[in-house]
């Protein structure tokens, strides 16, 4: 083995830029320079030798010239080099010089300096020659005795790794260790005794530990740490063991050192599943993760504890200590509330769900009343998407959260408003006993709404379910109120006071009416919602009340509120005018209110059925062939009935395939013979690697038996891989949608031109051709208005996800018959995605409906 093969223990940054000084420079340097020179030489020696130099001229020159040296650096750069270097001639055998070096290090061990006793005895760990240490053991074992803790310790350390490399050294180690902790004082002389006893002679460390049980409490954290880990060895070996430890676990819980509490508790939750135990140890767990102040600590105690809940038996024993779980809120820190939120909305239950939520509101109205801060908002967001997982989940508690949520919805925080706005919007749609509670309270907080998309979906709530006519007023009335004074005069010409006027002072900018604000900005999307919901409201007043003349004043006012924003619009005064898709949904909002909606029932959607058996060759071809495809995940599988329609014996028939596109020929077919008129069945496995439109192309090739001529070829039709046997309906949230649509760069805009006469015939048509899912809610496609908007969602087997927008309308002014008009607009991450599906789109769309 050469020196660059030995194991090295120590490792040195080694300066590349220098050249390596010779030998004979080395060796003068070692014998006359001084200290300073020698102990530069010897780093040099040590970083050649680290490199795979061999300097054994100088070996000799180190003994006599450098080892009797008492300086300290010396001594150090010494254990290093005795370390590395080769100690035993090329056939195994210990040089006689190492004789010298093993005298000097017996003396180095009777140092009357303990720093010098103790690196030697740390240096002796790593020696592997027995024949060196043998000599040095007695001294080893009156190191025991020295009276500095460095020099005992170390010593502990040496022997424990003698024993363990050479046991005929020292045979008596364990007794004599055994003795030594006995009437030891020092916690790291003790520690590192007893882990050498766990190792060596377990049953003495038992022992030991049996006749001081009661005084485990007193030790040092070094050393209780030792013995949970003694403890924890020894009941998983034995488990009857588990009684007469456990109570020295239990005690450990107590210790003042965070470190043997984590452990304790971890032990003891291993070594028994006794609800008081597991109690014990989630009570220590909760105390560590609320006394700790590094926040990876907490995050770690919490991992401990959620582990515990995963176990169906403990679950119950945590669901009992969920208050003081809710404690570790008073951190600031975001990750670990998220963590703590999460525990503890597992581990609610009825029995404690209302002390709960009582907390959570607490620490909701606490976040108003700090400084505005970055998590405050975020942790706001936490707090009211649990106390939403907790009304879904208990309904009796939403009448107690949503009055507090709901003040939220002014929050200068949009996306903390937002989440209270989704709450509010599945509570309302789920339990109908608290429409009435969330009714009002939302015209409470209306007006003082900010964030122009809470405004809209604040109106669409209130536009759908406002059912009193009392409510219904209500709503008229806070639209008013958000509008300010009336846009126009009573003549019907625009008002051109200063009101109206966007180059008003920043202060009076801030006194506008919210909705008023809005329109003079520009943004009259949210108009448009409002024109939504002032239809609905109208024509569910004139169900409502019987009395001709309040209908008629009621439908007159919400269409004079539509006019005039529209005549907003198109004036100059917003900085924005109004757009046309906005302009179209006020048009249709008036010619709701006034009753001239046409409606029609929608029709079956075509259903058609793709053919999977696919003709390669004519009939009158030599071979006729056709195709099974079968898709199969990222496998294709062509199943190719292949018939002989001579009267020959077609041999070394061979199916001929290549791919077009990302599709891989898994295996070439085996040929086959073919006997007059016989058949058979060829298998192909094609692998796919994304989602687009891929061909299988090839031939079929044979000699025919007898015959002199070259081989036969048959060319077969290709077969088109559909996109759509990789796409599958999928589903995702709104913001999950608009996310993906912002992200995706590929896009693709299909117009539409079909036949079908119908918009939902068509929107079903292109659900049928596309494998997709609307995630626009049927609700909001239901009845007719004229036009149509509907999300489509579709993922790949591989992946990859399709998004599409369908935008069509129906033009009314051109007859009853006209066909369905508009766009499509798809967007993927991919291009092949987005081409492949526009053009599935293309062709079935012209298909008109039955």
């Amino acid at each position: 083995m050469t020196a660059a093969e030995n194991v090295c223990y120590t490792l040195i940054n080694v300066p590349m830029d220098s050249e390596p000084p010779s030998e004979i420079s080395l060796k003068n340097d070692l014998e006359k320079g001084d200290v300073k020179s020698k102990t530069e030489a010897l780093k040099k020696v040590i970083i050649m030798i680290l490199n795979g130099e061999k300097l054994p001229g100088l070996l000799m020159t180190i003994i006599r010239f450098v080892l009797p040296l008492q300086d300290h650096t010396i001594k150090k750069l010494l254990l290093v080099f005795w370390e590395i270097v080769p100690k035993t001639t090329p056939d195994g055998r210990l040089l006689h010089e190492m004789i010298l070096v093993c005298d000097a290090y017996r003396k180095d061990l009777q140092h009357p300096n303990e720093f010098i006793r103790g690196s030697t005895l740390r240096f002796l760990c790593k020696l592997k020659e027995a024949e060196l240490l043998e000599p040095l053991m007695p001294a080893i074992r009156a190191c025991l005795e020295h009276r500095h803790s460095y020099v005992r310790r170390n010593a502990v350390l040496a022997i424990y790794t003698i024993y363990r490399n050479f046991e005929h050294l020292i045979p008596d180690a364990p007794e004599l260790i055994h003795d030594f902790l006995v009437n030891e004082k020092d916690a790291s002389c003790k520690r590192n005794a007893f882990m050498m006893l766990i190792h060596a002679d377990q049953d003495r460390a038992l022992d030991y530990l049996s006749t001081c049980i009661d005084q485990v409490q007193t030790f040092g954290d070094i050393l209780q740490l030792v013995i949970v880990e003694l403890i924890y060895k020894v009941c998983h070996a034995n488990p009857s063991e588990r009684a007469r430890f456990i109570r020295c676990i239990y005690n450990l819980l107590q210790s003042s050192s965070p470190a043997v509490k984590y452990e304790a508790a971890g032990t003891l939750v291993t070594l028994s599943s006794a609800p008081t135990a597991i109690k014990a140890a989630a009570q220590c767990y909760i105390d560590l993760i609320i006394k700790e102040s590094d926040n990876n600590v907490k995050l770690i105690v919490l991992d401990r504890l959620i582990e515990l809940k995963e176990h169906p038996a403990h679950e119950r024993v945590l669901q009992d200590l969920v208050m003081d779980i809710l404690r570790v809120l008073s951190t600031p820190d975001l990750e670990v509330r998220k963590k703590t939120l999460q525990l503890a909305l597992d581990l609610v239950s009825s029995r404690n769900v209302e002390e709960l939520v009582i907390v959570l509101k607490k620490e909701v109205i606490k976040t108003n009343n700090v400084s505005e801060h970055e998590d405050t908002d975020k942790y706001r967001q936490l707090l009211v998407r649990t106390l939403h997982s907790c009304s879904v989940r208990f309904p009796d508690m939403a009448a107690n959260v949503i009055p507090v949520l709901m003040e939220f919805l002014s929050d200068n925080n949009e996306a903390a408003a937002a989440d209270v706005l989704e709450f509010v919007r599945e509570a309302i749609q789920r339990f109908d006993n608290l429409r009435m509670l969330i009714v009002e309270k939302m015209l409470e907080v209306f007006h003082a709404i900010k964030s122009v998309k809470i405004y809209r979906g604040a109106l669409w709530i209130l536009g759908e379910y406002c059912s009193t006519k009392e409510d219904i007023q209500s709503v008229m009335t806070e639209v008013r109120r958000s509008l300010g004074e009336k846009l126009v005069t009573e003549m019907g010409t625009y008002a051109t006071q200063s009101a109206l006027s966007s180059s008003r002072p920043t202060k009076k900018e801030e006194e506008r009416p919210p909705l008023r604000g809005f329109l003079l900005d520009g943004d009259f999307f949210v108009a448009a919602s409002l024109a939504t919901t002032l239809t609905k409201i109208a024509l569910r007043y004139v169900a409502l009340v019987q009395e001709k003349k309040k209908q008629n004043s009621f439908v007159a006012e919400a269409m004079l509120l539509m006019a005039t924003i529209l005549h907003l619009g198109k004036s100059s005064l917003p900085k924005k005018p109004i757009t046309d898709d906005d302009e179209d949904q006020f048009q249709l909002s008036l010619l709701a209110a006034m009753g001239n909606t046409q409606r029609k029932e929608a029709a079956d959607p075509l259903a058609s059925k793709l053919n999977k058996v696919t003709q390669l060759t004519g009939f009158s071809d030599p071979v006729y062939a056709e195709a099974y495809v079968h898709v199969n995940q990222y496998d294709i599988v062509l199943d190719v009935l292949v018939v002989n329609q001579t009267s020959d014996t077609l041999q070394n028939c061979t199916l001929e395939l290549a791919t077009l596109g990302d599709l891989k020929l898994v295996e070439k077919p085996s040929p086959l013979t073919l006997a007059p008129h016989d058949f058979a069945n060829i298998k192909a496995n094609v692998k796919v690697a994304s989602t687009e439109n891929g061909i299988i192309f090839g031939n079929i090739v044979y000699d025919v038996s007898g015959a002199a001529s070259d081989r036969n070829c048959v060319v077969l039709s290709d077969i088109h891989i559909d996109i759509m046997d990789y796409i599958q309906p999928a589903t995702c949230t709104d913001a999950e949608f608009r996310q993906m649509w912002a992200e995706f760069e590929w896009e693709n805009k299909v117009t539409v031109n079909t036949n079908i006469i119908d918009l939902n015939d068509y929107l079903q048509h292109i659900l049928k051709s596309t494998n997709m899912k609307c995630l626009t809610p049927e609700k909001a496609l239901s009845g007719y208005c004229g036009f149509m908007a509907a999300n489509l969602y579709a993922r790949s087997i591989f992946g990859e996800d399709a998004l599409a927008n369908v935008s069509i309308e129906k033009p009314i002014q051109q007859g009853p018959e006209a066909p369905v008009t508009g766009h499509i607009r798809i967007r993927a991450k991919s291009q092949g995605m987005a081409l492949s599906l526009g053009d599935k789109i293309n062709l079935s769309q012209k298909k008109t409906s039955i």
